[in-house]
């Protein structure tokens, strides 16, 4: 019976040793950076010290904001472009390429980094596009689509859609039906996706290296 309702002894020991092993590293980061010793290891006593040479260094501050930057723009291209993937995957059901389409659009999920890097970076060269910010933007929004589109189509999928028929049936036309109707009810996958696509971009510094420009 215990197995069945997931409370037996070994699934709890394998779940706070998962925990463990995930968010340890992270929780002796965080207190060893109150470390007022400059050795990572040994154990000074309680500063903020480091904080304020952190905040005081204008080239980290300065990269720190670029990188909001890109991944605020990034995270909002991604939902948009992502909304639009979602709604032709899940409301047109039999198209020419549709299954070509649904490959491009996921293929950066299982690509390695450093192939969409060293291929974005030779489009970028073969165009002759200086590449600078613009293209790390161009770079993440390619690499971030994907993880938004997956979110926001599982949302559509199970979306009820005699609720927006009812809506057309009153006289409101697609474009109201989906501002109306569609975009509140599937907004919380908007959300997660964005919320997805801002830490990846700001953790993505194999493709931003290739696409960075010298």
């Amino acid at each position: 019976m215990s197995s069945r309702s997931g409370q037996s002894p070994l699934l709890k020991t394998m779940l706070v040793v998962g925990f463990v092993f995930l968010y340890a590293p992270i929780l002796s980061l965080i207190v060893y950076s109150f470390n007022e010793s400059k050795l990572v290891t040994v154990w000074s006593g309680f500063s903020l010290k480091w904080y304020g040479e952190l905040f005081q260094d204008e080239g980290i501050m300065k990269a720190a904001w670029v990188s909001i930057r890109i991944a605020f723009f990034t995270a909002t291209a991604s939902v948009v472009l992502a909304t639009i993937a979602a709604m032709i995957m899940t409301r047109f059901r039999t198209f020419h390429g549709k299954t070509l389409f649904g490959a491009l659009i996921t293929a950066p999920l299982v690509m390695p980094e450093v192939i969409t890097g060293l291929s974005i970076l030779l489009l970028f060269v073969s165009i002759g596009m200086a590449r600078g910010m613009t293209t790390i933007w161009i770079a993440h929004v390619t690499f971030c689509v994907s993880f938004a589109t997956v979110v926001i189509s599982s949302r559509l999928g199970e979306l009820d859609k005699s609720v927006e028929e009812a809506a057309m049936d009153l006289g409101a036309n697609r474009v109201k039906v989906f501002f109306l109707i569609t975009l509140p009810i599937i907004m919380p996958a908007l959300i997660s996706g964005w919320l997805l696509a801002f830490p990846l971009s700001i953790d993505d510094l194999v493709v931003a290296s290739f696409v960075s420009g010298p």
